[in-house]
């Protein structure tokens, strides 16, 4: 068994494969996206929403902090992009430079109370 290409019929190649490269980039503008995590994205009304709940909830615990504290359920939840291949080489296309690689969101979501972690959960989203 052999890992090496067999002979194939046509032209061979004349010019470099970094040449290759740079024609594909540079004059016909595609890449080729590889695994990476890339920042969380938030919309502004996502962002809004978040300001509003910590102004509502220090609201509350003016009120009664003691209370508050007691009852509170303190949560962390985030977004994950990734984009999961199989392999780079399997998954991997090209793709115009104005074009995202596709992704997959991941939700992480933690809860914690005095004691320690009470909720943990996780949800998948595909986005292409």
């Amino acid at each position: 068994m052999s890992t090496e290409d067999g002979q194939r019929s046509g032209r061979p190649k004349e010019i470099s494969t970094e040449r290759v490269h740079h024609i594909i980039h540079e004059y016909l503008g595609m890449r080729k996206p590889c695994t990476k995590w890339v920042p969380r994205n938030l919309t502004l009304d996502q962002k809004q929403r978040r300001v509003d709940d910590s102004e509502q909830y220090l609201k509350m615990m003016k009120r009664n902090k003691p209370e508050f504290l007691r009852r509170s359920v303190t949560m962390d939840e985030t977004w994950l992009h990734h984009f999961t291949p199989k392999s780079n080489r399997q998954l991997s296309e090209w793709t115009g430079h104005d074009k995202p690689a596709p992704k997959i969101e991941k939700n992480a979501t933690v809860g914690w109370q005095g004691y320690g972690v009470c909720i943990l959960g996780c949800a998948w989203n595909n986005f292409h």
